[in-house]
């Protein structure tokens, strides 16, 4: 037997043109790209933090907790720094609740009212299994809401 070979009319020929030099081109590009994001991502951190996304909603529901747990941990009513000046005991949110040895939890916060540097909330609370719901003077003091009476 004898082995035949094709010939060129048989097949035609593929060239394959070998000389192209790969490129930096997409590569840098794409790294140009990712760079402009992430100084977008950055840039967009720097101007608005998360800390100033934060409602006065937000803040009023703070002060709440801060209050009730100034109350539990101290026997001074209003504990330090949750209080209006002028505060009185006698009328606080969480007179009669709050104090030997007693502990108030928040069972929830409805969405305050706000009326510029005054709001309102209505908070249930339970102490000694007693469930509780009042409405929640406070005042803005600078960037802080206060509980008052």
């Amino acid at each position: 037997m004898t082995e035949q070979r094709p010939t060129a009319d048989d097949d035609d020929i593929i060239q394959v043109d070998q000389t192209d030099q790969p490129s930096a081109i997409p590569f840098i590009a794409a790294a140009v790209i990712a760079a402009i994001v992430l100084g977008a991502i950055v840039l967009g951190g720097v101007l608005s933090p998360a800390e100033k996304n934060v409602t006065d909603s937000d803040r009023i529901a703070a002060a709440v907790r801060n209050f009730v747990e100034g109350a539990n941990g101290t026997e001074t009513v209003p504990a330090p720094g949750t209080g209006c000046q002028g505060f009185d005991a006698a009328r606080s949110p969480l007179a009669g609740q709050s104090g030997a040895g007693k502990s108030v939890e928040i069972r929830k916060i409805d969405p305050p009212i706000v009326d510029g540097d005054k709001g309102k909330a209505t908070v249930t609370t339970v102490t000694d299994g007693t469930e509780t719901t009042k409405t929640w003077n406070l005042t803005r003091s600078g960037a802080k809401w206060l509980v008052c009476t």
